[in-house]
């Protein structure tokens, strides 16, 4: 008979990081595996990150450098450094398996990055190394593309008008790729290049789930541009679902931030000493 037998057992532990201090609280639920499915079966990975602790304001963006740019934006845009919803769960946190995988078939269509209203979105994504990146320029204005990588994934571009695209190819894994605008200081974003496809990013409510993952046990890793990484071991049965979820406190700090924001001064300042608004409340 098919089916799926009752629940096998249930395992919670809670773990500091020794870097940071940050607390994870990490959840595996194994079931027994449904009738016909092989050892080799591969499972998935859900959880939620959420931030525990905190008032963050995103600082509004002063456009005022490019009136073109305060037309496409329309409404006052703000930055997008901390989007917490209600519950506490933390969108645009990379996630990601750490190991030897198999790399696999390289996605044949890029990923897409759209410049709307002065602003990059998405604000962090994932890519397989290997795989193009397409920059499209949706605003009446110039813009300049350039990532500042460590590795073998730079360029460096102009996108003059609107509608124009610019594929590239990222070939390294490296974590994380800023990208910026070298016309407006305030557009920055985040690229996760990673040489296997078991990555993701968090969603508007915290949530994320990497489908397709062996079975075994593995090092899952989170990064925030914020509050930088955290780090837990999963492990992962046949056909089964194990469950991770994060929790930042609020006051952690990246180990080496590709571009710092000083929240607690009260302003922030981008490239070229420009002030974009307030940030932290504690």
């Amino acid at each position: 008979m098919r089916g799926i037998r009752p629940l096998s057992f249930f395992v919670v532990w809670m773990r500091i990081s020794p870097r940071t201090g940050a607390s994870l609280l990490l959840v595996t639920l194994t079931a027994s595996p449904v009738v016909g499915q092989g050892a080799d079966a591969p499972g998935r990975i859900r959880g939620h990150v959420r931030l525990e602790a905190g008032t963050f304001v995103n600082p509004p963006i002063r456009m005022g450098v490019d009136p073109a740019c305060g037309m496409a934006a329309g409404a006052v845009r703000r930055q997008e450094f901390v989007l917490r919803a209600a519950d506490g769960g933390l969108a645009n946190v990379f996630v990601r398996l750490v190991g030897d995988y198999p790399r696999g078939a390289v996605p044949a269509m890029p990923v897409v990055l759209e410049q709307r209203g002065c602003v990059y979105a998405p604000h962090v994504l994932g890519i397989m190394a290997g795989q193009r990146l397409r920059v499209v320029n949706a605003d009446p204005t110039a813009h300049n593309v350039h990532s500042l990588s460590a590795v073998g994934n730079g360029f460096n571009f102009s996108q003059p008008r609107a509608g124009e695209a610019v594929e590239v190819t990222l070939p390294d894994e490296e974590l994380m790729l800023r990208v910026t605008c070298d016309v407006h200081a305030w557009m920055n974003i985040f690229v996760g290049v990673v040489a296997h496809p078991y990555f993701t990013v968090s969603s508007q409510d915290g949530g994320f789930e990497l489908a397709g993952v062996p079975a075994g046990t593995h090092r899952l890793d989170i990064w925030h541009e914020r509050f930088g990484p955290l780090t837990a071991e999963v492990v992962v049965r046949p056909g089964e679902t194990a469950t991770a979820d994060f929790h930042y406190r609020g006051d952690e700090r990246p180990a080496a931030p590709a571009q710092v924001f000083d929240f607690r001064a009260g302003n922030v300042e981008a490239q070229q000493g420009t002030v974009i608004g307030s940030g932290f409340q504690p």
